[in-house]
């Protein structure tokens, strides 16, 4: 039974916001997400950090600056997540507007492994030719691919946002805000993020050795000045000569960002608030419009919600089934119907993805009853007819059912496990990890990736032992009380704030982790409720003399005469009608 929390705002900067024009019901929900003032949820552009704050950022620029002038031969090689693609799509477009002579690859994370191993190493080198690797949302910690490339005289830069492990690689350049001595203030950029900057950086570099020539603009009687204080406006539509438009890239990197479930902070709420300010006035990739299409989303009603449920699975499957290289050419591809018809495709893998998780997650969902789960700190899950590429999201479902870290395994060939793990507040999974290999030195293979989730690699005869060994740093790490689920909640919405207004101004604005979107808790009377879709309840609720329609997803046990109930205030969009719906997420029989 989960705990439930409430948020406690303090009413003198409530107030404040108010009194600064803050909508009253915002202002109380900014105040408890730890906003000081109505300047902090502007989402101008102008208030993004500056990149000359992250280490490295110029020199990187610059080697890709000469790289062009040199026509050299530039590679990205991507992560296979919606992250990795849709950095590598922002750096395919804006290195191309730019003159790059630049291609892409995704290895096959099956056959070659995590990060820029040796062994995409040499595939890339004998595939492409490439003179440059670029890494895009991995990396940091491939210390043996990047001594490979070197080997073979390629130059590798690194663009990443993962923590570093004990040794940095050996490359020609690193920018990732999370290496030691960056201080770039804001450590949750997404691997879009790291390399939207980039791109930022590289045109400021262009500019400044004269690669778009200034010439006077006869609509407004002005020059395109090329000076560093300039450099990093986003924004050129008046002067077609001061490089390509980089915001027509924010679609992208709002939905990378979303996906990744990176904390939102101010600097990351802005990229994805004018990204989807983009998207809701219809200046989006012909991919990006593709996806909402086949998902049934309206973009010009698009929510960081929408990005991260129902665009971002779509472009995960193509990397968990097939090769994300789809995902990527959905995303660059500017044909419109070339565009609809992988889109299409995708959608498919999403199906397919959903039918094979399903059964896995019931396989393993019967294996946990059978070893009593309240018994441990830790849950490790093997099954030999496991998907390797959907193991992340069964660790996910059950780590939300059972409240423990938890990672699941699927067979690698070779006599190898791979798996992938979700943790729980209070465990560091990547640190944990790390704990168990220093301990046992033979016993992980591989291993990398951050607090909440990580992957690694070991040999099926050793399942057994891994199991003890985690269960153990858990239990070091976590106490019977971090066990207990805590769900914090906005406390009670009054009645007349259950409005479709107000539900469509909490839909508009940029909720996610580390800014979560609110959630409520109040006592309903059940008046109705019957079965749709097979798995879910629709529901008719009363609170005071006011109905409402409400949704339980995930289930088809009946609800009593009255409940307690933690929900979310929703817009219900049906035949050209809109109405305030509540989204039930937990809820109990309420006392008298």
């Amino acid at each position: 039974m989960p705990v439930f929390t409430t948020r406690d705002p303090p009413a003198e900067v409530t107030a404040r916001l108010i009194a600064q024009g803050e909508n009253a019901l915002l202002a109380r929900l900014y105040a408890a997400r730890g906003v000081a003032s109505v300047e902090e949820t502007r989402a101008d552009l102008a208030r993004l950090e500056p990149p000359h704050r992250m280490q490295n950022l110029g020199a990187m620029a610059a080697l890709l600056a000469d790289a062009i002038a040199n026509r050299k031969r530039l590679l990205i090689v991507a992560d296979y997540d919606t992250d990795g693609a849709t950095g590598c799509a922002v750096g395919l477009r804006a290195l191309r507007a730019l003159g790059a002579h630049v291609d892409y690859l995704v290895p096959d994370r099956f056959r070659y492994g995590y990060g820029l191993t040796p062994e995409i190493v040499e595939h890339a080198f004998a595939a492409r030719r490439p003179d440059i690797l670029i890494t895009v949302d991995n990396g940091i910690a491939s210390v043996d691919g990047v001594a490979a490339a070197n080997r073979l005289g390629l130059k590798v830069l690194i663009t990443d946002h993962h923590l570093p492990g004990d040794e940095l690689p050996q490359a020609s350049c690193i920018i990732n805000p999370n290496q030691p001595g960056c201080g770039f203030p804001s450590k949750n950029l997404a691997g879009v993020g790291v390399m939207f900057y980039l791109m930022l950086a590289l045109r400021a570099e262009l500019r400044q050795r004269g690669a778009f020539r200034p010439m006077w603009n006869a609509k407004c009687g002005m020059r395109n000045e090329s000076t560093s204080n300039s450099s990093f406006i986003i924004h050129h539509s008046s002067f077609p000569t001061g490089g390509p438009n980089l915001a027509a890239l924010l679609d992208l990197v709002a939905l990378g960002t979303v996906a990744d479930v990176v904390k939102l902070d101010a600097n990351n709420r802005i990229l994805v608030n004018q990204g989807l300010q983009r998207i809701r006035g219809g200046q989006l990739q012909p991919g990006v419009a593709a996806l909402f299409q086949v998902a049934g989303r309206d973009p010009r009603r698009a929510s960081a919600y929408d990005l991260g449920f129902a665009l971002a699975p779509r472009l995960n499957a193509a990397g968990r089934l097939a090769d994300m290289a789809l995902g990527i050419e959905c995303l660059v591809t500017d044909d419109p119907q070339r565009a609809t018809a992988i889109a299409t495709e995708l959608d498919g893998l999403n199906r397919e993805r959903r039918n094979i998780e399903a059964d896995m997650q019931e396989a393993a969902l019967a294996a946990v009853e059978r070893v009593a789960p309240g018994n441990n700190f830790s849950l490790s899950l093997f099954d030999a007819d496991w998907h390797q590429g959907v193991v992340g999201i069964v660790a996910s479902r059950i780590k939300d059912r059972y409240h423990r870290p938890t990672i699941a395994f699927a067979r690698a060939g070779n006599g190898e496990l791979r798996g992938s793990g979700r943790s729980i507040a209070g465990l560091h999974l990547r640190d944990a990890l790390d704990r168990v290999a220093k301990r046992h030195p033979d016993l992980i293979l591989k291993f990398g990736g951050h607090a909440a989730a990580a992957g690694l690699t070991l040999r099926e005869s050793d399942f057994g032992r891994f199991a003890d060994a985690f269960e153990a740093a858990a239990r070091e790490a976590l106490t019977p009380a971090d066990l207990e689920e805590e769900i914090t909640t906005d406390g009670s919405l009054a009645v007349g704030d259950m409005s479709v207004e107000n539900a469509a101004l909490l839909k508009a604005q940029i909720w996610g982790q580390g800014f979560p979107e609110p959630l409520f808790l109040d006592r309903f009377e059940v008046l109705g409720q019957r079965v749709v879709g097979q798995r879910h309840l629709k529901l008719r609720l009363a609170r005071g003399r006011r109905e409402f329609d409400a949704i339980l997803f995930g289930t088809t046990v009946r609800l009593p005469q009255r409940i307690e109930a933690v929900y979310r205030l929703d817009v219900n969009d049906f035949n050209g009608s809109r109405s305030a719906q509540l989204i039930l997420q937990h809820w109990t029989a309420a006392t008298e």
